[in-house]
């Protein structure tokens, strides 16, 4: 059989969950493993044996949210980390996901189980999942063909800063130049929270008798602080223009403070929402959702063969046949 193609994806976090979660849907009922007698053919023989393909996507994603517990100090375990970890990467079975050990950032800096590597066989191809702490850059050095990421950090990276703001998944593409990088958005998974411009009552009255909508004609008119997590910086000045931000001030949270206290005091700000019930938590309105935070397919044209070129449709489906894979 063919040799698996590798993909990167994200250790741990929603994103990892949206691909295992895509994978699971594009394989159906399948078994995530070849039959024994697939190394003698080069026909796909399914396994009888093996579980299904959305049986260990749910293993993965049931451990990780487990360790996190463990890490967040919101569950207990008898057994060492690394006694887990040599229970949770027992690789008598090919489709057995391996886990490894990072420093996590909290306090004391634990070690905490994330996903390391595992093959799975949908369709007769076989995709072995690498995980990477930066996804983006591995596909963007050439190290795999594939990769999964937040469409956060096409952003930060190698998007084109133009006075007119950014406002879809679908146009990421024709702001990367192709001198740049060799790598394109394919698909995007679905996932979506979004980055949105907060606001004060108060900072919606500053101009008019009567409350203002909290957009990017706002922003455009508006001179003063524009609070934004430091590593956003460019994500926001591309998503509102860079005719909108001139006369913008962009400031930071302290370390350690929440973003939308922090956006509470300067008196408008970009985070990513879901229901928005922290920032009104904190008296904060929600303006207009200004970019979706995504998970995202992404290939290196120059790296993307016959065998590359199949995995890229079984993941993408019928989107990928969508202006953004186009562009």
């Amino acid at each position: 059989m063919s040799e698996p193609v590798d993909v990167a994806v994200p250790r741990k976090g929603r994103p990892l969950e949206a691909v295992l979660g895509r994978l699971a849907d594009r394989a159906g009922d399948a078994s995530a493993a070849p039959g024994a007698d697939a190394d003698a053919t080069d026909e796909y023989v399914e396994s009888d044996d093996a579980p299904t393909v959305a049986a260990v996507a749910d293993d993965v994603i049931s451990t990780l949210r487990y360790e996190k517990q463990i890490t967040k100090d919101d569950a207990s375990a008898d057994d060492t980390v690394y006694e887990r970890l040599a229970e949770y990467s027992d690789l008598d079975a090919p489709y057995r996901p391996e886990f490894t050990l990072l420093r996590d950032d909290r306090a004391g800096r634990p070690r905490r189980i994330v996903f390391d590597a595992m093959t799975l066989w949908i369709d007769g191809v076989a995709i072995r999942l690498v995980g990477r702490e930066e996804p983006f850059r591995a596909v963007r050095t050439h190290e795999v063909p594939l990769a999964f990421d937040s469409a956060d950090l096409v952003l930060e990276e190698v998007v084109e800063l133009r006075p007119e703001p950014l406002t879809t998944i679908e146009d990421l593409n024709a702001r990367i130049d192709p001198q740049d990088t060799d790598v394109r958005v394919a698909t995007g998974l679905g996932d979506t929270v979004y980055h949105t411009l907060l606001g004060t009552p108060e900072q919606r009255h500053a101009e008019a008798d009567q409350p203002v909508d909290l957009d990017r004609e706002f922003v455009a008119k508006y001179e003063g602080p524009l609070c934004v997590s430091p590593r956003y910086e460019r994500l926001v000045a591309a998503v509102l223009g860079t005719d909108a931000i001139d006369g913008v001030e962009f400031v930071h949270p302290e370390n350690g403070r929440e973003e939308e206290a922090a956006i509470a005091d300067a008196g408008l700000g970009v985070y990513l929402t879901v229901t928005g019930s922290t920032a009104r938590d904190h008296g904060l309105d929600l303006g207009t959702k200004l970019f979706p935070s995504e998970t995202v397919l992404m290939e290196n044209v120059v790296e993307t063969d016959s065998p590359e070129a199949a995995v890229r449709s079984l993941i993408a489906g019928e989107d990928i046949e969508t202006a953004l894979s186009a562009s």
